[in-house]
């Protein structure tokens, strides 16, 4: 399974489980992910969940190699850029969040993150744009400053300054990610289920309005990189391993 789902009493735990590819996205994870939040939100027996990718690494993003297929009904891309979440979905984040994958951890209604891990944004060095919410959860979860850099640059973003700046909700120990994660869960799990659903619904209303024209910006700003030549150099330049040769077109 590309997404393997355990039960700890109230609290589901979900892992991305496509190591041989860092757990990248196919079309095949996209449906995957999106089935296992929809079992995790129709449960009425489950109150929260963590998303974790294992002890190595969260989410490479997309693999650009077949690409991660269409958008979900519910979930949207990857099956939870553009899902509304009714409960509360911690990431517990090992080793690397980048592209998509840090986009899928800005979906999420925590993060909790061990030291060896990092976010980035590496989709301009490939001639794309951050297509899948990054544009704007980015600069919401981030100082705009500090958004832009990593939007432009690719850099990376450690563990430690992702929590000093308020990104990531607590730091852990190597390997400890997930427990935290749980802890923190099982903690919400024990409080009225009700109480729990409608205060993320009012904290949530206040971007669903502001979020549809970002995704239609977003929208503009995919197509425009797309179409371009630069998207099909940066892409076959990745795949050969070698430097891009960027033309501006």
């Amino acid at each position: 399974m590309a997404v393997r789902v355990e039960r700890e009493g109230a609290v589901q735990v979900l892992t991305m489980d496509r190591p041989e590819r860092r757990n990248a996205f196919d079309g095949a994870m996209t449906q995957a992910l999106d089935a296992a939040l929809n079992e995790f939100e129709d449960d009425d027996s489950v109150r929260a969940a963590v998303l974790t990718g294992g002890p190595d690494f969260f989410s490479a993003g997309t693999d650009i190699r077949v690409w991660a297929g269409e958008p979900t009904e519910r979930g949207g891309p990857y099956g939870i850029a553009k899902r509304r979440l009714g409960k509360p979905l911690i990431a517990a984040v090992e080793g690397a969040a980048v592209g998509g994958g840090f986009e899928i951890a800005l979906a999420s209604t925590m993060i909790v993150a061990s030291r060896t891990a990092y976010f980035s944004f590496p989709e301009t060095g490939l001639g794309l744009v951050a297509e899948c919410g990054g544009l704007f959860r980015a600069p919401r979860a981030l100082p705009l400053n500090v958004a832009r850099e990593m939007l432009l640059t690719g850099e990376q973003l450690p563990a430690q300054r992702a929590y000093d700046l308020g990104l990531v909700n607590r730091l852990t120990e190597p390997g400890a990610a997930v427990a935290e994660a749980l802890a923190i869960a099982e903690r919400i799990a024990g409080h009225a289920p009700i109480a729990v659903r409608e205060t993320l619904r009012a904290v949530e209303a206040a971007y669903p309005a502001n979020d549809d024209r970002r995704w239609i910006d977003t929208a503009t700003a995919k197509e425009g990189a797309r179409a371009s030549a630069d998207a099909a150099e940066g892409v076959a330049a990745f795949l050969a391993k070698r430097p891009p040769r960027w033309s501006g077109n």
